[in-house]
């Protein structure tokens, strides 16, 4: 990489991020539990990655796809602009951002699954 400034997963978020990974919400833990061990569609998934300043819950690197799980806190007005100023610097880097309410997970994971899978734009050769 010939970039003088680091992009993902910069030293100064380490903490952070393994404090996000070892605190993580029941919505992430369930949704983790589905895409860990490149289960879905033979594709890996990194929990807790970092792009710039932002950590993401869930990243694949060979879709250049983010996956976020929002609570309350994401549908206030200030945290609908933080999530659209995220999304526009992540989609400025070619990384698409799929968003799911938590309560999705609880209540409809086969259709959080299937969406995921249907944002997958190189298909499991399998």
């Amino acid at each position: 990489m010939e970039h003088s400034e680091q992009i993902h997963n910069r030293k100064e978020l380490k903490s952070q991020r393994k404090y996000l990974r070892n605190n993580s919400t029941s919505a992430e833990a369930t949704l983790w539990n589905y895409l860990k061990g490149s289960q879905l569609e033979g594709k890996k998934f990194r929990r807790q990655h970092s792009v710039g300043f932002y950590i993401l819950d869930f990243y694949c690197p060979a879709e250049r796809l983010c996956i976020e799980l929002d609570g309350a806190e994401h549908y206030t007005g200030s945290g609908m602009a933080h999530d659209e100023e995220r999304t526009a610097y992540l989609n400025s880097l070619n990384i698409r951002v799929l968003r799911f309410e938590n309560k999705e997970v609880f209540e409809a994971l086969e259709s959080v699954l299937d969406r995921i899978k249907c944002s997958l734009t190189t298909p499991n050769p399998s």
